[in-house]
């Protein structure tokens, strides 16, 4: 008789692997990718290290599980703004960026890892694929931006990537901590930068202010 896995089975075995991964995302904001160790979290789990690679083969699929466990949670939060109906599509872009910004820098260790940490290939494909996603959520705003006349007519799809890339770049120095910068002033600065780029005018210091305070 071929065997069958019972629900009760079923469901352990799902809870070993929400351990796992509950487990391993607070290592990752300790020590990122690099230093994830799986023997480490195998102790930290309560379990084997054999049990652990039953549940993730190598290092390699745990850790892209957790990048994009990670990452959805930045994304609702990017989504959620720039879903508003209450602000203009500048403000729910500007609103949007500050959030990704101020949250990198309260979780360094965790944003370094998602942005810029050397990881495996199936990690940078995960990178790659999320902000793809990224630049469509902004690329929908700004095509309602230039829809409403607020935002000059340009194309969406490349606007957005670059918004993308340089809120992202510009989080780099800090979070390495190769660049000693005030964490408000840094979010201002970029977000500013961002805002000029697809509005083509300087964006107003009120606006600012708004948009870094905006939860």
């Amino acid at each position: 008789m071929a065997y069958r896995e019972t629900s009760k089975i079923r469901e352990r075995k799902q809870a070993t692997h929400s351990t796992i991964v509950s487990h391993a995302l607070a290592m990752l904001n300790e020590v990122g990718f690099n230093g994830l160790q799986m023997a480490a979290l195998a102790n930290r789990c309560g379990l084997a290290t054999g049990t652990l690679y039953r549940y993730f083969p190598s290092k390699e699929d745990l850790c892209t599980v957790l990048f994009a466990h990670a990452t959805d949670i930045e994304i609702a939060q990017v989504e959620q703004h720039l879903s508003s109906t209450t602000d203009t599509a500048s403000e729910r872009i500007a609103a949007a960026l500050s959030t990704f910004a101020k949250r990198a820098l309260r979780a360094p260790i965790t944003a370094w890892a998602l942005i810029a940490e050397p990881v495996a290939p199936a990690v940078v494909a995960a990178r790659l694929h999320y902000r793809e996603r990224y630049a469509q959520l902004f690329a929908n705003a700004i095509e309602q931006g230039v829809a409403t006349g607020e935002l000059p007519a340009q194309d969406s799809s490349l606007s957005s990537r670059a918004l993308v890339g340089a809120i992202a770049e510009a989080l780099i120095g800090p979070l390495a901590k190769t660049e000693q910068l005030d964490a408000h002033a840094a979010v201002q600065t970029s977000v500013a930068f961002c805002m000029q780029a697809i509005s083509a005018r300087p964006w107003p210091s009120a606006h600012l202010e708004s948009s870094i305070t905006h939860k």
